[in-house]
């Protein structure tokens, strides 16, 4: 089948992408965007398989080179589109675009279907308002190589093309899901993974707790930090020693040191 080409900044077809942008035409077609060469390689790595791959060649940093992915998705049985650079730059949603742009499935996952090993690290992040930070925390949790992350009455889906981009495609590798904060605590009890919850109203500091075995480590909003609700079912309560003025840090930047202590403790730096 010959490759599909649009030209045309107006073509009806490339509507239906900047739709996407918003949760509730992500909702309802189950589908997601996801932009960038880097990314959509890792998320190929992952198993993902798009609907439809558009690119454009003009837009590409080497096109030639970077043409194994227009093929490796062809290989799916994906459909593969090619964009004039006015139609592509219409669509793209981040500044520099490189050319790639792929309709995804969405990611739509609870805790009961995450298979985990013998003694897990994971992450539970509750109400993360910016799609930014979730997004930098599913780096940090490819990074240390936590081995699911939790959005707990989460404000944004996973899908959300800023969460993708934030998280460098990571949100395809590392495994998600979502569930309300209620769910997602009688879940963790259920397996028998005790939670530790990181606030600045405690005098246990991060690296004076035992986090080699299993564990969910939660962090809550910069404004507010986590509900009385997790605050109340946590088996520890920790806090990140900090000199400055300030009571609070990046919640991503909180995740990171929380999640690298339990790397250093767990013997896997």
């Amino acid at each position: 089948m010959a490759e599909l080409v649009i030209t045309s900044p107006s073509n009806p077809r490339l509507k239906n992408l900047v739709a996407l942008r918003r949760r509730r035409a992500r909702e309802q077609q189950g589908l997601t965007l996801l932009e960038g060469y880097d990314e959509l390689a890792l998320a190929l790595d992952a198993g993902v398989v798009p609907r439809t791959l558009f690119s454009c060649p003009e837009l590409m940093l080497d096109a030639a080179a970077q043409e194994d992915v227009v093929r490796r998705v062809a290989d799916l049985g994906a459909e593969t589109v090619r964009l004039s650079r006015a139609a592509f730059e219409k669509v793209a949603y981040r500044e520099g675009p490189d050319g790639f742009l792929a309709v995804v499935p969405a990611i739509d996952q609870r805790p009961q279907d995450l298979t985990l090993p013998g003694s897990p690290l994971l992450l539970v992040a509750e109400g993360v308002e910016k799609p930014g930070n979730l997004g930098a925390m599913l780096r940090t949790a490819d990074a240390a190589g936590a081995d699911a992350v939790v959005a707990a009455d989460p404000v944004t889906d996973w899908g959300n093309p800023n969460v993708v981009r934030g998280s460098k495609g990571t949100v395809f590798s590392v495994p998600v899901a979502s569930a309300s904060t209620a769910d997602t605590l009688t879940w963790l009890a259920e397996q028998g993974i005790p939670l530790m919850a990181a606030t600045p109203d405690t005098e246990v500091l991060h690296t004076d707790v035992d986090l080699t075995g299993p564990v969910a480590i939660a962090v809550g909003t910069e404004k507010y930090g986590l509900t009385d609700t997790v605050l109340d079912a946590a088996a520890q309560r920790v806090r990140i020693p900090m000199a400055g003025v300030v009571n609070s840090l990046n919640v991503a930047t909180s995740a990171a040191i929380l999640l690298y202590e339990a790397v250093r403790q767990r013997g896997r730096a």
